[in-house]
């Protein structure tokens, strides 16, 4: 990025018109050059934001990150309860619902107080999370740090917003780079608080108080980007609280918060066929419906999200390519360290949890060496469909995963990882290059967002809901026939499979012995693998439709140009004439 400086000649100012309060950015067509001051891409606001931008993402991956492999743990320290599931879900929804909600109202509002505010949620919330004596409060705790990480997660287009177009994906490579530590050696970092420190597991939130603190210093300290009085000239905030979409904010929050814990509550919880499930996606669902078409015929000055993108082929494509990647990642952050639970396991805790970090780490480095082959390469689309498909060919080829096959399913899970982080590091910063409205990245790219968590949540309930519906069958008839055959009663077959599935000690079950116990253990090993074989089957299907996807992506190459969507300010707002934000207000009738 050495000619940064020198980018900021291609730029246009700002013009400013307006009549009453019907007002809406669009793209300049008469562009003139900028005045970026020489020094800008090296000075204390630019890279104090970019460092608030990661830390914050560090905070909110680790958020639920650090804590995800050691739940059990956590279940027996202040619990058991059976809330236990919601520790996630709560999690999931805040960011699902929050980044739409976010992008817009950041848009309209300014961005600067928005992000100092989730910083401080996410500081009360880890703070709340430590000090937990029941699964209940924590709970709690972990809504907050979901609401904050509805903040932080939108450090793509933040980050995006504020380089120039054509170095978006290192840009935002390099943001996210600041978040590999949670995206990559969280069960490392989790198993060792437990094993090494004594607060155990509560030292993992302390860690989180600390990123969060860090990050909210320098969101105050250095982030300054266009204020509502430098985004509206002559216009009142109460105008905009006035005429913003109320209606259609209940019906998207409503609708998507009932309708994904359905889809969470489904097949886990309860059974699909169970009242609350049916409700809740029957409600859910209609809701969300009810949404689009109010959002699409409803004449509203201020619509919460443009729903007319959807009708945009390319930028669909990549808002679907970046659910999927990422459905491989959140779907897998579980199903991995339960492979290695169960078939892998060393004994140690702290080696397992080495091994359940060799997902993220491959990750991080597809994401990482995305952001560099894109700015020097380019052939965006191109990378996509290679990725995509090589990362199926290496998820697919884990089906032949076994209790004796460690070495072989850590290379091939480490290369599909690869592939798919380098997909989900070039799809997402492709959701803002293919938007339409570039003044409306918030907007735009926090809906995309909200699709993509969407996706990602579906895909991930498809790949549990499998699981256990193939565990229900692998492992009676793997088990039942291995310890009949080692000497176990018949009448005492059921509760060893019930003690074995939900951890309970073997030792009380009637006619048991140390041989019964180790031919238990082995073909439970190969009753999780046959199980698990499943799962890579059903991955194959959803890397086939980003492959799909991939094709219908624009030319993004022809888009990669030295324009700069917004830069910062200081802080009493005296150098004003040097900021410019690439929008243009104009009248409508």
């Amino acid at each position: 990025m050495a000619n940064l400086d020198d980018t900021a000649k291609n730029e246009t100012p700002l013009t400013y018109t307006s009549e009453k309060s019907n007002i809406h950015a669009v793209k300049d067509q008469t562009q003139e050059t900028a005045d970026i001051p020489r020094g800008y891409w090296r000075s204390s606001i630019f890279l104090g934001s970019l460092a608030a931008i990661g830390m914050g993402l560090l905070s909110a991956i680790g958020g639920f990150g650090l804590l995800a492999p050691i739940l059990g743990i956590v279940n027996q320290d202040i619990g058991p309860s059976k809330n236990l599931s919601w520790l996630s879900i709560v999690y999931t929804m805040a960011i699902a619902v929050g980044l739409t909600v976010v992008g817009r109202f950041t848009d309209i509002f300014g961005r600067r107080h928005t992000f100092i505010g989730g910083a401080v949620l996410g500081v009360v919330g880890s703070i709340v999370s430590s000090r937990a004596n029941s699964i209940e409060t924590l709970i709690g705790g972990m809504l907050l740090i979901g609401l904050a990480a509805s903040t932080q997660v939108s450090y793509f287009y933040v980050t995006a917003e504020l380089v120039p177009r054509k170095y978006r994906f290192i840009g935002v490579a390099g943001t996210y780079g600041l978040a590999a530590p949670a995206t990559s050696i969280s069960p490392v970092i989790a198993y060792a608080c437990v094993a090494h420190t004594s607060a155990g597991w509560r030292t993992v939130f302390y860690i989180l108080i600390g990123c969060n603190s860090v990050a909210l210093l320098c969101w105050v300290l250095f982030y300054r980007p266009p204020t509502f009085e430098m985004k509206h000239r002559g216009q009142q905030k109460i105008e905009y609280a006035k005429k913003f979409d109320y209606l259609g904010l209940l019906l998207f929050v409503g609708g998507l918060v009932v309708f994904l814990i359905g889809i969470e509550w489904g097949g886990n919880l309860y059974s699909w066929s169970s009242a609350r499930v049916i409700c809740t996606i029957v409600v859910g669902g209609p809701a969300l419906i009810v949404f689009v078409v109010w959002e699409l015929y409803a004449r509203l000055a201020e619509p919460l999200v443009p729903i007319t993108l959807l009708a945009d082929t390319g930028w669909t494509a990549a808002v679907v390519i970046s659910g999927l990647a990422a459905s491989v990642y959140y779907g897998f952050s579980v199903v991995w360290p339960n492979m290695v639970s169960i078939m892998f396991t060393t004994g140690d805790l702290v080696k397992d949890g080495a091994l359940a970090s060799i997902l993220g780490i491959a990750w991080v480095c597809g994401s990482l060496t995305a952001g560099t082959t894109t700015t020097v390469l380019k052939h965006v689309k191109l990378q996509l469909i290679v990725t995509f498909l090589l990362g199926g060919i290496f998820l697919g080829s884990m089906a032949t995963s076994n209790p004796d096959s460690r070495t072989r399913s850590c290379i091939l899970l480490a290369f599909a990882n690869f592939c798919f982080g380098w997909a989900e590091g070039q799809s997402l910063v492709s959701t803002t290059l293919a938007l339409p409205n570039q003044q409306e990245m918030g907007t735009g790219c926090g809906f995309g967002g909200s699709v993509r968590f969407a996706i990602s949540t579906i895909a991930s309930v498809v790949y549990s809901t499998v699981l256990s519906h193939r565990l229900a069958v692998t492992i009676p008839d793997h088990v039942t026939p291995a310890v009949l055959k080692a000497g176990l009663p018949q009448s005492s077959v059921a509760e060893f499979l019930t003690n074995l599935v939900s951890g309970l000690p073997l030792k009380n079950v009637p006619g048991i012995d140390t041989s019964i116990i180790l031919a238990g253990a082995n073909a439970y090993e190969y009753a999780c693998s046959d199980a698990y074989r499943t799962i890579f089957f059903v991955a194959i299907a959803f890397c086939g439709v980003g492959v799909i996807a991939a094709f219908s992506l624009p030319n993004l190459d022809a888009l990669m140009t030295n324009d700069v969507e917004t830069s910062l300010h200081h802080r009493n707002g005296d150098q004003e004439s040097k900021v410019h934000e690439r929008a243009v207000v104009v009248r409508t009738p």
